[in-house]
């Protein structure tokens, strides 16, 4: 069974840092992009970032760039989000997303992810 298992998440203080995983199980996620999304309660899912499947290429949206990192170790079959200096505006369930592509280099948010984790919550509050 393909599956995307999310970790991670928990109370943080702002200006503080998470880590996010997101682990794949019945699948191999070298020739998957994979993407990170989050929603707010009574807000639109929102696209956070991307990975092509090589790594070699990440996009992130306006709202976190230069504050979170997305990586990825497919040896561990395993992607990242490193959340640094976050905002109570960043309080969300986070979803990490996959999509198989031949094209190695290239991700983009809005790609129509086959596949979703369950979640993991954020709560970024003093």
């Amino acid at each position: 069974q393909l599956q995307l298992v999310e970790s991670g998440g928990g109370l943080v203080q702002p200006g503080g840092s998470l880590r996010l995983s997101c682990a794949a199980s019945g699948f191999s996620l070298d020739y998957y992009a994979m993407g990170w999304f989050r929603q707010a309660p009574g807000k639109e899912r929102e696209g956070v970032s991307c990975i092509s499947s090589s790594g070699a290429s990440t996009n992130y949206a306006a709202s976190v760039k230069g504050r979170f990192t997305v990586s990825r170790d497919n040896t561990k079959n395993t992607v990242y989000l490193q959340m640094n200096s976050l905002k109570p505006e960043d309080t969300a369930v986070y979803y990490c997303a996959g999509i198989g592509t031949t094209v190695q280099d290239m991700c983009d948010i809005k790609y129509h992810y086959e596949y979703w984790g369950q979640g993991t919550q954020v709560t970024v509050s003093s």
